[in-house]
């Protein structure tokens, strides 16, 4: 019987040898320690560097941001100053109409005067063309 129990546990352990789905604990080894703490600064300082950049971009994008808010500020204030010398010549264009109005409305006057001494001259000329006509006439006879 104890050579029966002898091949039994001899032929068990076989086949555990020779199955190919059962992992010896070679094929399982993990990386040495070494390792990981290489990978693990790598990984930080690609992640860091990752960070930077980002956070650069970010940066550069405010200070354009800022740069474009300064040159809007700028243009708004060459604008507001233009707009005052308008405001201001046209202050000054209305007033100098103002004092130009009287004499404008004296011109009006004489213009209506002159047309009026037009339609007159006119009346006259025709007035005088009726009485040479008739003079003509009298004469003749």
């Amino acid at each position: 019987m104890a050579a029966a129990a002898e091949r039994p546990s001899e032929a068990g352990a076989q086949p555990a040898k020779q199955d190919p789905a059962v992992e010896t604990a070679e094929e399982a080894k993990e990386p040495a320690e070494a390792d990981i703490n290489e990978l693990c600064k790598d990984m930080f300082s690609k992640m860091a560097a990752y960070l930077t950049g980002e956070l650069t971009a970010t940066s550069e994008d405010y200070k354009l941001l800022e740069n474009m808010n300064k040159l809007t500020s700028l243009k708004y204030l060459e604008m507001k100053d233009i707009a005052i010398n308008i405001s201001r010549n046209l202050k000054d264009l209305n007033q100098k109409y103002a004092d130009l109005q009287p004499y404008l409305e004296q011109i009006n006057l004489i213009e209506e005067q002159v047309a009026a001494l037009e339609q007159a001259a006119y009346k006259l000329d025709a007035y005088s063309k009726k009485l040479e006509a008739k003079y003509k006439k009298l004469e003749k006879r």
